[in-house]
């Protein structure tokens, strides 16, 4: 699956970032709990629904970090773009191109400063249904730099159109 998502991006663009590792807390916990509680009391009943705990559980925790994988923010002479999605109805591009593009920021805290991971947004000019939101991005920070130099640099050279 990440090769697919790779191949992708190494098409189509230059990649910037993905999410950070915060984003799998959630995903650790739930784990946790379905791991180190449920199963245990799913033994306690019978062993076909531990069986079937182990399944689904195993399924889930394992979705939820490929999901989790699967987003990558990259940008091409186009625009600006975030892939995401692992089952095929599920996958998708979205994006900004660069004339429609207002401008990348993110939100300065002390807790993202510390863990390096932020939330970013890749604004539309005219309207904030297109816009990118994503949180707990890793090097989201940098990105943003690098968002904001490429539309100035395409800006002052009037490439866009």
């Amino acid at each position: 699956m990440e090769e697919d998502n790779a191949a992708h991006i190494a098409s189509h663009g230059t990649p910037l970032c993905a999410k950070a590792w915060t984003a799998y807390v959630g995903t650790a916990l739930l784990a946790l709990i379905l791991f180190g509680a449920v199963l245990p009391l799913a033994f306690k009943w019978t062993e076909l629904a531990a069986a079937a705990v182990l399944v689904a559980s195993a399924l889930l925790v394992g979705y939820r970090v490929l999901a989790i994988r699967s987003y990558q923010l990259y940008y091409d002479d186009v625009g600006v773009w975030l892939y995401h999605g692992i089952l095929p109805w599920a996958k998708g591009v979205a994006g900004v191109k660069w004339r429609d593009m207002d401008e990348a920021t993110f939100v300065p805290s002390f807790w993202s400063w510390l863990s390096r991971s932020y939330t970013i947004r890749i604004g539309h000019r005219f309207t904030k249904d297109s816009e990118i939101l994503l949180g707990q991005m890793a090097n989201g920070k940098d990105a943003v730099g690098v968002l904001n130099a490429r539309h100035q640099e395409l800006i002052r050279a009037n490439a866009l159109v």
